[in-house]
Order: structure tokens, then C-alpha cells, then sequence
């Protein structure tokens, strides 16, 4: 921990709030956000990561307790509800003991790589952390954050037995650099890191993320038990996988037996780490990598008349705030008309969303009322067992699974 020894302690003075009636009902119920709108009365100035008390208006009594957050809109993160609590070490090695019983269902099987803390979802908001192998990826996403550091850093490497910690930060955490105390983004913190790539295991297979520069913290842990399904289904196979990144789903499919994967995506890079991904398996199907827009390059396989036993599409997020909802919603559908044109009769589709702001009601009706009358809804997936749900706008992930009943030159 020399690295951390520079880092402040917690603020020393304690805050004393009271907040509006529909963010008190909501506190009471365990909901982790107070905007700065619905502060009402503050005692003090706070700084990142100064304890906030919250007193209800009527009695005056303790409603809850969180950290306070100056440069966020979501002015202060509650972590502990209607029951007073010592805020310490103690209490942080809890919360966090609790999120690592969780994952045990995925830790009985053959992977090293999962979301140890998934932030408010965890009872610890604006604070995630994933494990690649022996490399523990600490994401902040809140600058309260940065005095806890230390408190925070001794369960999370005795549970998950990691020896060397990588810090990612948030954009927004990175425009305040004076309130990092040195910290970088992409530094290593603890133990070493002698490449930025790691190989990990996911059901048995293997992948390589980059924990330094790679998306989020390397890779999209998210969709596993997806992937998995995939590769169930896949034998004898031919596959398309849309939007594929690094190949998670190509990966599966190819060592599920499928006899040739289509891997699509714009981004070279994305397609070269899906390519080294393949190379990293045994496999004996082909692989494919195919560059381009998603949209047109679906477009032109229609017209070649190309046709695929299961078509994967698994889309970045489409709508990352309310205005954009609609739009998202008219692309998923646009996806859907595409990639149904390209299942074969008997085929499977699978379309996913990962846009928190597209509820899950919302998506499956609309990639449903566009799909043709031959394609069936045989299952609905949500987010795999790390990346647990503790309040509403936690959920983002979905996906549904289709048959197309359409036979053979029928």
C-alpha cells in the first residue's frame, strides 16, 4: 500500500442533512441516491467523501447515513439506512464480505474473472472492482471514494486473493486531478503488473483483457451466462456475432462447436482482440472477422443472401440519457427487421440491450412487434450472478432468445 500513503483520511467533519418528502419515502426504502434539489438543509460544506447524516424532518430522528459528493449532481451516495452505523473499516470489510458471497455460484465453476463490487447494487455506490485472474481492477466513479482507498483495498485482496491492483477512474472523476492526490488513471497501486494484458478464464475458456487501457475495466464481464448459452447452441453451427468486440461470444460459439463464426464489428482493434481471443482456444470451426458498420454490413450480407443458423446481436448502449430513448428504441427495431433476414428457418436470434434508460418491458416489445409472425420468444436473460440488481436504475442488461419456426422452403 506504499503507493496510497500520500491519500488523505476521511474527512473529519460530519454533515447534518434534511431532504425533501419524495427523497426521505425513497431513503426509506433503500434507494442510494439524494440529488443536491432535494437537500433542503445542510449544516456545512462538505468535501469528497465527508459522512452525511440524514434526519428526518418530523422527528428529527436518523434516516440515513451516506458520503458526500461535491461534484456530482447525485450530491450524496447513502450507504447505510434507517439504523444507525459505525461507518469504518469494519463496516466496509462487511458490505464487501457480503458481495463476495454472493458471486459464489460463479466461483464453483471454471472462472477467474468476475465483478467482486458492482457499486450501489453492492451497497457501495460509485465503486466498482473486477477480478482478471490475480489482477483486482478497482473503478471509481466517485471521488468520495479516494479516502476509503486503504479501508477499502484489505477485504478486497483477502477475499479475492488478488496480488496486484489496477485503478481506473470514471472521465468525470479524472476532470478534478486535485482531488486525486497523485492518483491516475490506469496506475498500478499495488504488487505488479508486468503486462497490461491478462489472460483469464470464463466457463473454461479463455480471454485476454487489458486491464490498463481496455473498455470499462478490460472487458464486459456482464454477458457470460449469454455467452455461455452460445456456445451451447451452437454445434454444427454457423454464427453471426454483431456488434462482437472481442469475440466474447464468438469465442463460446467457436468452441461450442460451431462449424464457422462471423464476427462483425467497425472498430479493427476490437476485431483483432476477437481474432487473438479465437487463437487462444481450441477450436476447429472458422472464423471470420468482418469490419465494418454494423447496419450496412447486415445489409449487404442480406443481398449476398447469406443466412446464419444464430445471429448474436449484442449493441453498445443506444440511449445514454432520457431524450434519447426513442431513438434507441427505433434502432433496436431496425436491428431486429436486419438480423431476423439472416436467420435461417429453425435458426435462433438473440438481441440484447445493455441502455439502462430502455426499460426491459419497453425493449422486448418493440424488437417483438417488428420481428416476422415465424419468430417465437423462447427465453429472457437478465444480468448474470455478479452483477446483482439492488435498486431500479441498477438493471440495464437484457436479452431475448427467438426460434424462427419458418421451415425449410416452406
Amino acid at each position: 500500500m506504499e503507493t496510497l500513503r500520500h491519500l488523505p483520511s476521511p474527512p473529519a467533519k460530519r454533515l447534518a442533512v434534511h431532504v425533501k418528502p419524495a427523497a426521505e419515502r425513497a431513503l426509506r426504502q433503500g434507494h442510494p441516491w439524494v440529488f443536491e434539489e432535494s437537500i433542503t438543509k445542510q449544516n456545512a460544506e462538505g468535501e469528497a467523501g465527508s459522512l452525511v447524516i440524514i434526519f428526518d424532518r418530523k422527528k428529527d430522528k436518523f434516516l440515513a447515513a451516506g458520503l458526500y459528493d461535491p461534484y456530482s449532481p447525485i450530491r450524496i451516495k447513502a450507504l447505510q439506512f434507517n439504523k444507525p452505523a459505525t461507518i469504518n473499516a469494519q463496516w466496509f470489510a462487511g458490505k464487501i464480505e457480503q458481495a463476495y458471497e454472493r458471486r459464489q455460484p460463479l466461483l464453483q465453476t471454471d472462472t477467474n474473472s468476475y465483478r467482486l463490487v458492482y457499486g450501489e447494487n453492492d451497497g457501495l455506490p460509485g465503486l466498482v472492482t473486477d477480478v482478471y485472474d490475480y489482477v483486482l481492477v478497482v473503478k471509481l466513479y466517485s471521488l468520495i471514494w479516494v479516502p476509503y482507498l486503504r479501508e477499502v483495498l484489505m477485504p478486497l485482496l483477502r477475499l479475492s486473493g488478488c496480488q496486484t491492483v489496477v485503478l481506473r477512474l470514471s472521465r468525470n472523476v479524472q476532470q478534478q486531478p486535485e482531488e486525486l492526490y497523485g492518483l491516475e488513471e490506469g496506475q498500478v497501486i499495488y504488487g505488479d503488473l508486468p503486462q497490461e494484458a491478462i489472460v483469464f478464464r470464463e466457463h473454461g475458456l479463455r480471454f485476454r483483457a487489458n486491464v490498463v487501457r481496455g473498455h470499462k475495466t478490460g472487458y464486459f464481464l456482464d454477458h457470460r451466462h449469454n455467452r455461455k448459452r452460445i456456445g451451447e447452441l451452437a454445434k454444427g453451427k454457423s454464427v453471426l456475432d454483431v456488434f462482437a468486440y472481442a469475440g466474447g461470444f464468438s469465442v463460446h460459439a467457436l468452441s461450442g462447436g460451431a462449424t464457422e463464426v462471423t464476427s462483425l464489428d467497425i472498430s479493427a482493434q476490437a476485431l483483432e482482440m476477437a481474432k487473438q481471443n479465437v487463437a487462444l482456444n481450441k477450436v476447429s470451426g472458422t472464423h471470420h472477422p468482418l469490419p465494418g458498420d454494423a447496419f450496412e454490413q447486415m445489409e449487404k450480407l442480406e443481398k449476398q443472401g447469406e443466412q446464419f443458423d444464430i445471429v448474436v446481436v449484442d449493441p453498445p448502449s443506444f440511449a445514454k440519457k432520457a431524450s434519447e430513448r426513442e431513438r434507441a428504441l427505433q434502432a433496436y427495431q431496425r436491428l431486429a427487421q436486419l438480423s431476423a433476414k439472416l436467420v435461417k428457418p429453425e435458426g435462433i436470434l438473440m438481441l440484447a440491450s445493455c441502455s439502462s434508460r430502455v426499460s426491459a418491458e419497453d425493449f422486448f416489445g418493440a424488437v417483438t412487434a417488428v420481428l416476422p409472425a415465424s419468430f417465437r420468444e423462447i427465453n429472457r436473460t437478465f444480468h448474470d450472478v455478479d452483477h446483482p440488481v439492488g435498486f431500479p436504475e441498477g438493471a440495464y442488461l437484457k436479452a431475448v432468445y427467438f426460434h424462427n419456426k419458418k421451415r425449410a422452403n416452406a
